[in-house]
């Protein structure tokens, strides 16, 4: 990795490491510690998601019109602010209101952050950098969930305005990093508008024409739903419910499944790039419908309770290995898809259908999980097959060149764009 990309990827796993303090933490923050009550939680994580929904629509035309830094320090700054307010907020309006202004500036990040990374690779070491950023997230969120427990006192409100008080340092911390970043691209505002004379009126008539880039955005809400849509919610309550899982089980499948990514990250990532994405994106499917089987064996089965613990949390690990094999596959691809001057506004897309699906999921799963049991797991079944079988469909929309950039000695051009997209961008 050059300069610039090393700055980027420790200010990223510093961020993480910050909401590795709070995430665990926040519903029982806000219903137990402020004594604000479940529905006041339950607002504020959906004002939290909300925000997220809100501003994302808007990101990536400017990311492309400014550039990803200017984007990325105004989302550092509002999250940092989001996040020191709600470790002072003891009223349900101040709570609400911090924690729109902390989902806002986080989901922001992301988009920016892909694109600084996309500005900072080239197609062919392209995998590489989103795999190891997705490295060092789940590292540091790991370790900051780690730290934060340790700190953590449910009886002392001031031991939370320590852990919301170091994330809002780590966000700053990413802003001060990544300002010294030098970018290989000065973005201008004739950079986000195509130049093949038939220009449409907006940036999403334009993506929404582009087959491949909406053909990958539905199989990234399928994938999103029936993964990590129902880690907390619906695949937790199955376990309670279903399978008679403890609530420090739940916690030890969260390990399993961070710790497979940890460890098979780099292991599979030779694996993975030198294949093509969709075949990948394919065999994930399969995987999480393993998955769904021994979940389906933990609770349905009828073996001992020591045996539906191992597959409870085998279904946790199974998830991790298939993130693992995701993480340098489609957001790669994402970028190698969009045409020139487009790449903030088709990494904004493709995280806006991941809030969606993450919105989506816990309503629908954590119902089905906690109390129709054979039904969840077939519907959850179903779903990764589905990533099968849209993952074959996509590949047949994607060139040579996008599916398979290992074996590429020429630079990736993105299906539609007017002209090759430039190195740098």
């Amino acid at each position: 990795m050059g300069a610039a990309m090393r700055r980027i990827q420790v200010g990223s796993a510093l961020s993480a490491f910050g909401v590795g303090f709070t995430v665990p933490f926040l519903y029982v923050y806000v219903a137990q510690v402020r004594d604000l009550g479940a529905s006041t939680a339950g607002i504020v994580l959906a004002a939290f998601a909300m925000a997220a929904l809100i501003v994302l629509p808007v990101t990536g035309r400017v990311i492309d019109r400014r550039g990803p830094l200017p984007v990325l320090m105004g989302a550092a700054l509002t999250a940092a602010v989001g996040a020191l307010a709600l470790g002072f907020s003891d009223s349900e309006p101040t709570a609400i209101v911090s924690a729109a202004l902390l989902g806002a500036g986080t989901a922001v990040m992301q988009p920016a952050l892909a694109t600084m990374i996309v500005w900072c690779s080239t197609p062919a070491t392209r995998t590489r950098a989103f795999a190891m950023q997705f490295f060092l997230q789940n590292l540091g969120l790991g370790i900051g969930g780690l730290f934060g427990g340790q700190i953590v006192d449910e009886h002392d409100p001031g031991s939370f305005i320590t852990l919301f008080s170091i994330e809002a340092v780590m966000f700053l911390v990413l802003a001060a990093i990544v300002v010294t970043v030098r970018l290989p691209h000065a973005p201008s505002i004739q950079d986000a508008v195509p130049t093949d004379g038939a220009a449409p009126k907006s940036g999403l008539r334009a993506l929404l024409r582009h087959k491949a880039m909406v053909q990958l955005c539905v199989l990234g809400f399928v994938l999103f739903f029936a993964c990590y849509g129902q880690f907390e919610s619906g695949l937790s309550a199955y376990g309670v419910e279903a399978a008679g899982i403890s609530a420090s089980t739940l916690g030890i499948a969260l390990a399993a499944n961070t710790a497979v990514i940890v460890v098979a990250q780099f292991a599979v990532l030779k694996f993975v790039e030198r294949r093509k994405r969709s075949r990948v994106i394919a065999a994930v499917g399969l995987i999480w419908a393993v998955a769904w089987l021994a979940a389906g064996y933990a609770g349905l089965g009828h073996g001992s309770q020591a045996m539906a613990t191992a597959a409870f949390i085998s279904t946790y690990a199974l998830f991790g290995l298939g993130e693992a094999m995701l993480s340098p596959t489609v957001a790669p691809l994402v970028a190698d898809l969009a045409p020139a001057g487009m790449v903030g506004q088709y990494n904004s897309a493709f995280a806006l259908v991941k809030q969606l699906a993450l919105a989506v999921g816990p309503a629908v799963g954590g119902p089905m999980g906690a109390a129709l049991h054979g039904p969840y797991i077939v519907t959850f079944l179903l779903f990764s097959l589905g990533i099968t079988v849209l993952a074959v469909r996509l590949g047949r929309r994607l060139t040579p060149l996008q599916d398979q950039p290992y074996a590429a000695k020429s630079r990736v051009v993105a299906q539609g764009a007017p002209e090759p997209v430039p190195a740098n961008s």
